[in-house]
């Protein structure tokens, strides 16, 4: 007689990581569909006001919904200015001139830079490995962003790259979250967070764009809207909330790098995008980087805590 299996803790927290990791990848070739029948800010500021009404909903429903404290006003600044709507603004409006793969590989790219930013802000010398890592990393971005594997000649396409590439400067945010003494926990601060980016996202495409067009709110459009707000972004965030937080951070750093993997694959199959050798190639190189520079950076800090 078959047993009926038991799923563990440890299974059930790999299966919701695994959710989360794929619908993170699938956003990027929704959102390069969305910019296409809307403007690109416009969908962002929707993506985070439906996204932060479920977070809403979510915290009222369980009766955790609470004001931010004043001690963590600053995160709640930075990761709704940075990581969210900044972010959001120019990798949207950079996937109107660059393809969704090289969008989400670009992207991904954050933790080389966070590892720059705090050896060269805040004297966080990387070790000898690290810095091999990140060498290894740039040259990855290198390759994908050489005209060797991007047409420079298609208008706006460099443009987009830089934009992609100034993104990333949300790994600052990274930095700030590891030096803020949290208050509250952060899914309480999530909805504050996204009603933030909410607003500045408003007030800048009102300011750029105008009212917003749309060529026809047809069921595709709301669909991607769903998909894109609610579920890649809210439902993602209550799983990185909850669950995330039973892994090391190693694991959850490497179970992230799932995402730009995802995102190439499903671009090649919904959008047709080619994957060429040499975007695998520099896919191969930054996600390798990645890893390697956690890796050395977890043994790094065991050392100094054993010593």
């Amino acid at each position: 007689m078959i047993q009926p299996v038991r799923i563990s803790a440890i299974n059930e927290t790999n299966f919701w990581l695994g959710v989360m990791v794929v619908l993170w990848g699938l956003s990027w070739p929704a959102m390069k569909i969305a910019v296409g029948l809307m403007d690109p800010l416009w969908m962002a500021t929707l993506r985070f006001a439906t996204a932060g009404f479920c977070l809403f909903l979510f915290l009222g429903w369980r009766r955790e919904l609470k004001l931010p404290k004043h001690g963590d006003w600053a995160i709640l600044a930075s990761i709704g200015g940075l990581q969210m709507m900044a972010f959001t603004a120019l990798g949207v409006t950079a996937m109107q001139h660059t393809d969704a793969s090289h969008a989400a590989l670009l992207a991904y790219t954050t933790p080389l830079w966070g590892l720059l930013a705090g050896w060269l802000l805040f004297g966080d010398r990387p070790t000898s490995t690290q810095l091999i890592a990140l060498c290894v990393g740039l040259c990855g971005i290198g390759l994908i962003c050489s005209p060797l594997e991007m047409d420079w000649n298609r208008p706006g396409a460099v443009l987009g790259a830089a934009m992609l590439l100034l993104a990333v400067g949300w790994a600052l945010v990274i930095l700030h979250v590891k030096r803020h003494h949290w208050v509250s926990r952060p899914i309480d601060l999530a909805p504050w967070q996204m009603l933030f980016a909410t607003v500045s996202l408003t007030v800048m495409s009102l300011a750029i764009v105008g009212l917003p067009h749309v060529k026809s709110w047809t069921p595709e459009l709301w669909g991607l809207l769903l998909f894109i707000g609610p579920i890649a972004t809210s439902l993602c965030f209550v799983i990185s909330a909850e669950y995330g937080r039973r892994v090391s951070t190693f694991m959850m750093s490497n179970v992230t790098l799932g995402v730009p993997v995802i995102g190439v694959l499903a671009s090649a199959v919904f959008l047709h995008e080619h994957i060429t050798a040499l975007l695998a190639v520099g896919l191969a190189l930054i996600v390798g980087s990645v890893i390697f520079a956690t890796w050395a950076g977890g043994r790094a800090r065991k050392s100094i805590e054993e010593g």
